[in-house]
């Protein structure tokens, strides 16, 4: 176990037991995880410190509160149902439209509205929630993914991960949604992933699991030379997130709105390490970069600078 642990660090690659111990245990203080935990807590911040987060629409903290969905989405025919603490995704619900008193998913499903009551009921309750906590729903706007994407995705929105470091954006890559990741952008469901090179915003090749792949599996549309746009910003939003919350290593994930430009969808303390296959290349050593080179005092236009400049993705 300790040689495989040499090995990974001498190629660079963050473990897990590493990533805990020396960067979220070090730099992620404890009381500061309801921030990001909590999506309310999240969307309140961001909101408050003028950075842009989809629409809220309202919110269902009761069970009494349920029966107030249709008011709350009267003028509202698509929105998105997220349990505030959930994970992985799972509770979400997205409406994309209606037929009559029903409400249509992305996927063309119908559901009534009872169906609606009972899934926000169980959300409540914690069905959904880490650790099984009471919880509350956030209805908020649905994002319309941008055009550049419609050759890259399935159904689904894709969203941008983006790897910060004590305000330093390290590793990017976009989760793009798949047939059998059933249109989420999930890694662990079935979404491609696709590293971005931090110093111009274009997109590598993917992988599929652990296999790399150069073609989307349901498009075939290739995958890397994509420019994505507002790259600036979304670096100086991503960037902006460790003043917002306090934590010295998270995870941004931010989606790209049609009508709206970049958005910040969720922030994770805990983000996953798969980030470094999608890149073919390890975290770590772009830590020690940062850890060893960077002025942990600079502004973040200063730190986006830095890191353009230092994680350029090598040529060839």
């Amino acid at each position: 176990m300790l040689a495989r642990a040499r090995k990974l660090d001498a190629l660079g690659v963050l473990g897990l037991n590493k990533r805990n111990g020396d960067y979220i245990l070090r730099f992620n203080p404890r009381s500061r995880y309801p921030l990001v935990d909590d999506k309310l807590q999240t969307k309140q911040l961001a909101l408050a410190a003028g950075i842009a987060v989809p629409a809220l629409y309202g919110v269902i903290r009761t069970q009494h509160d349920i029966r107030s969905l249709p008011d709350i989405v009267r003028d509202h025919p698509q929105f998105v149902l997220k349990p505030a603490h959930g994970s992985a995704g799972d509770g979400i619900v997205v409406i994309s439209g209606r037929s009559g008193s029903r409400y249509r998913t992305i996927s063309g499903t119908l559901l009534d509205a009872d169906f609606l009551f009972h899934h926000l009921s169980n959300a409540i309750n914690g069905q959904f929630s880490l650790g099984g906590i009471q919880d509350v729903v956030i209805v908020e706007y649905m994002v319309r993914f941008s055009p550049l994407f419609e050759s890259l995705s399935y159904q689904g929105v894709p969203d941008i991960r983006i790897i910060v470091f004590r305000g330093f954006p390290i590793m990017s890559m976009v989760r793009l949604p798949t047939r059998a990741s059933n249109g989420k952008a999930n890694l662990h469901q079935g979404a491609v992933g696709a590293g971005i090179d931090i110093g111009t915003g274009v997109t590598l090749d993917g992988v599929l699991g652990t296999e790399v792949i150069t073609h989307h599996p349901d498009t075939m549309n290739a995958i890397a030379g994509m420019q994505i746009p507002d790259w600036d910003t979304i670096l100086d939003i991503s960037a902006r997130c460790y003043e917002l919350t306090g934590l010295g290593y998270i995870g941004v994930d931010i989606v790209l709105d049609r009508d709206r430009g970049p958005l910040i969808l969720e922030l994770n303390a805990r983000p996953g390490l798969a980030i470094q296959i999608a890149n073919r290349q390890g975290l770590l050593k772009r830590l020690q970069i940062c850890e060893q080179r960077a002025d942990f005092n600079a502004t973040p236009a200063e730190r986006i600078a830095f890191s353009k400049g230092e994680f350029r993705h090598p040529v060839g």
